[in-house]
């Protein structure tokens, strides 16, 4: 019998496989934290049974994420107790849920929080009540240990994410060049977080084009430099420099100082402060109820949530602000809200890789993957010695149409996403699989917003960003993209603005 070469290489590669699976230990896992089945419940306008109960309260939290929580955080510590946090998943916390095993605490999502800078004034006032800022110190315990992040190319590791070897004369120009334009950026006080507080002007015409666009104008085509931007907008916005608003592309950077310290993080990444602001107002919070319908009546508002409604006088929509034309009575679908689906998986290791270096780091990333690499759980750990440890891989489907993406993300078994996720981490760890005992897989359709060109300073989001009638908007999204110091400042100030109407009637200890 003739074998084709064809023939001989399918076969022999079928041979492979057989080969690997038998030899490499069996890998357990599986998809946790679903909760797409009960969204597209909202989506198809599923029909929803009458309430068994009516429950009269002032206030009503809708989404248990950062923004709510940061809402009844300030509710509270304002004095005001007459409300209730409704979170449709069994977890609060949105993209700031964490896990935990045997060996450690890990994130699901989010995973740091830049140190914040003065305009921040919520965020450090909350890090003050939780000691992590101690008398103008940040406490040490909770910055990022060194070494914090680390790149790996050209078949070896270098410090620092930033690609710094390998650069011709023209990248190291162009790379010189993004920084003195990002400088002067910063000097203008346009650039702020929270995004709201900067100097306005202009800016928004930066937000018309995108950040590839803007780069080319620029005259930065360096393949090296276009990769770490991509990589950025990829990492806070799930979106390429194609997809992203240059206003995005830039606040990126001009935002932060540049030589701040930090991060702060921790095991669980912000699941840690999840934890800290459930200890405060975690009484008030009801998972496991969904809200599906928020309509008007006289007297206020009606919110409907499984067998249980709620008679409001305000309502706080701190869940996703796409979920709107789904849930409230007269909203209008919405054309500028776009976001990224993205996957996220937890590595339980036995042992690190042979390949892995000499010190543990935070932050791993490789160049040219279509991931953003992974985080180290145990990397705050004052253990000397680590033999077990936790990685949380992050993938962001940034390329194409969000749609089709999510499709994917839900087409698409836990094998296959397991095979992809160690297919990108073998080409730098090539035994990855006899050191892995565990992969459990995150999927998010709607993970973070995408600050695409134009929908930064959409009047439909500006509509939606100012306080008007009784339900006030308070997710990340209203910025155009999504990060802890934007959920924060809108859910304590929606929270400010009920109190203004509230605050004197209802509540006040």
């Amino acid at each position: 019998m003739t074998v084709s070469r064809r023939g001989f290489m399918q076969s022999a590669s079928a041979a492979l496989v057989g080969l690997s699976l038998k030899s490499d230990p069996p890998i357990a896992g599986s998809f946790v934290n679903d909760s797409f089945q009960l969204g597209h419940q909202l989506r198809d306008h599923a029909s929803f049974p009458s309430p068994k109960q009516i429950l009269k309260t002032p206030v009503v939290i809708v989404g248990g994420g950062i923004a709510g929580l940061s809402a009844a955080w300030w509710l509270q510590k304002k004095g005001f107790t007459d409300f209730v946090l409704l979170e449709m998943n069994d977890q609060p916390g949105g993209n700031s849920r964490w896990g935990e095993n045997e060996i450690t605490a890990y994130p699901w999502a989010a995973h740091y929080v830049p140190v914040p800078g003065p305009k921040a004034i919520y965020v450090r006032e909350l890090f003050e009540e939780l000691a992590v800022l101690r008398d103008g110190q940040w406490e040490d315990r909770y910055l990022c240990f060194a070494p914090q992040e680390r790149l790996f190319l050209y078949g070896r590791w270098q410090e620092g994410i930033e690609p710094a070897i390998g650069l011709s004369e023209k990248d190291r120009d162009q790379f010189r060049r993004l920084e003195e334009r990002i400088h002067q950026f910063r000097a203008t006080g346009k650039f702020t977080v929270p995004m709201e507080l900067g100097l306005s002007d202009n800016t928004g015409d930066l937000d018309q084009i995108s950040f590839a666009d803007w780069l080319r104008d620029q005259r930065m085509d360096s393949r090296i430099l276009n990769w770490y931007m991509n990589y950025c907008c990829r990492d806070d916005y799930g979106a390429t420099t194609v997809e992203t608003s240059a206003w995005a592309g830039i606040q990126y950077f001009a935002s932060r100082e540049p030589e701040e310290k930090g991060p702060l993080t921790w095991p669980e990444g912000n699941g840690w402060i999840v934890r800290r602001l459930l200890e405060r107002v975690g009484k008030f919070v009801r998972t496991g109820q969904m809200v599906h319908r928020i309509s008007h009546t006289k007297r206020g508002l009606n919110v409907l949530a499984g067998a249980v409604g709620y008679q409001a006088e305000f309502v706080i929509f701190a869940a996703p602000t796409f979920l709107a034309p789904y849930l409230i009575e007269g909203v209008a679908p919405l054309r500028d809200f776009e976001y990224s689906p993205w996957v996220t998986a937890n590595f339980t290791l036995d042992r690190l890789p042979d390949s892995y270096g000499g010190d543990l780091t935070w932050d791993n990333v490789f160049m040219d993957s279509p991931s953003l690499g992974y985080v180290d759980a145990t990397h705050q750990s004052l253990r000397t010695h680590v033999d077990r440890t936790v990685w949380t891989f992050y993938w962001a489907l940034a390329d194409g149409e969000p749609s089709r993406n999510r499709q994917l993300l839900l087409q698409r078994d836990w094998s296959y996403w397991k095979e992809a996720i160690l297919h990108d981490l073998e080409r730098v760890h090539h035994d990855i699989r006899r050191c892995v005992s565990r992969i459990d897989v995150m999927r998010m359709g709607h993970a973070m917003a995408r600050p695409k060109v134009g929908a930064i300073f959409s009047p439909e989001r500006r509509r939606l960003s100012k306080p008007h009638g009784r339900i006030l908007f308070a997710n990340s999204d209203l910025s155009g993209f999504s990060i802890f110091e934007e959920a924060q400042y809108r859910g304590v100030k929606a929270a400010d603005s009920v109190l203004r109407f509230v605050g004197g009637t209802h509540g006040i200890a």
